[in-house]
């Protein structure tokens, strides 16, 4: 199943929809899917899903798209593709962090400045070096604590595309003093426009929370970056297994890769992917089966 959070013409206010031939159907639940799953669980919101009637509302009706977890309690952002790992470090003339291959880590991020597809995002005033990341990220189905193997897995409700966005500029000077990254990144983080449950995707899936699925950037309708989600070094249940060590991780809370191979001007430099980002520019993530997060920049 496909879940959004939408608005629609001639219907007041936010409403959690499943897809269906290929329209929407607008569900009796919570306005997020972090109320959903806290109130109906994830099978039960799927049941729910399932046994919904009506007529599908059209795509073209859609007002507004918005985050389909609006609030979640965490974002847990890890750094778990290997090939832009070297990549990046390597342009900054640095080597390969040999305890980057013992743990996937990550950093905590902003869960109030959170963007839907369409919705644009605002260039901060400060940076010279604006930037996207193409990631692939999760949404927590249950509440676990200390998970691994396929408990992990299970705790998956769903995956979307996430845009981690960056100003470089601020990312390198504030982190010089061993902290953040904060300022570089908490103006905006784009997500959706679809969270896709895993049951849509065992076809392609190569290892517990690992698919075989392109992951594509396009800015201004130009092809700047291409992977794919098999590359990744580490898997959703292990970055599981890490984030829920001593703490809990409930309904809603939403878990990013970090950037796939490729997949940010940093990596790419800037002179082979037409510069930084600038107001004016219109930035398309696409995954595989999980759809295209379109984002202008203002």
């Amino acid at each position: 199943m496909r879940f959004c959070l939408v608005e629609c013409a001639g219907s007041p206010g936010a409403k959690l929809a499943v897809e269906r031939d290929g329209g929407l159907v607008p569900l009796d639940a919570p306005a997020s899917l972090r109320g959903a799953l806290e109130a109906f669980g994830p099978n039960g919101l799927m049941e729910l899903a399932r046994r919904t009637g009506g007529k599908p509302v059209p795509l073209t009706s859609v007002t507004r798209w918005l985050p389909p977890v609006p609030d979640p309690r965490t974002f847990r952002d890890f750094y778990a593709f290997e090939q832009h790992v070297k990549a990046a470090r390597a342009r900054r003339g640095q080597e390969m962090i040999p305890t980057w291959y013992e743990m996937p880590i990550f950093y905590f991020s902003n869960t109030g400045s959170l963007k839907g597809h369409q919705e644009p995002v605002k260039k901060p005033a400060a940076t010279r070096e604006l930037d996207f990341e193409l990631e692939v990220a999760c949404i927590i189905g249950k509440q676990v604590q200390d998970v691994s193997g396929e408990p992990a897995e299970d705790a998956i409700f769903g995956y979307l595309v996430l845009n981690d966005w960056s100003a470089r500029d601020l990312q390198r000077e504030e982190m010089k003093c061993m902290l953040g990254p904060a300022k570089g990144k908490d103006f905006a983080t784009s997500i959706g426009p679809w969270v896709v449950t895993r049951d849509e995707l065992a076809d392609v899936r190569v290892a517990p929370g690992k698919y075989r699925l392109g992951m594509f950037a396009r800015r201004n309708g130009k092809e700047i970056s291409r992977s794919n989600f098999d590359t990744i070094h580490y898997t959703f249940v292990q970055m599981l297994e890490r984030g829920s060590r001593d703490v809990t991780l409930y309904p809603g809370d939403l878990i990013g890769s970090g950037t796939c191979g490729t997949g940010c001007i940093l990596e790419l430099g800037p002179e082979n992917a037409g510069g930084w980002l600038r107001p004016g520019d219109t930035l398309e993530l696409e995954i595989e089966r999980l759809g295209v997060l379109t984002t202008p920049i203002v």
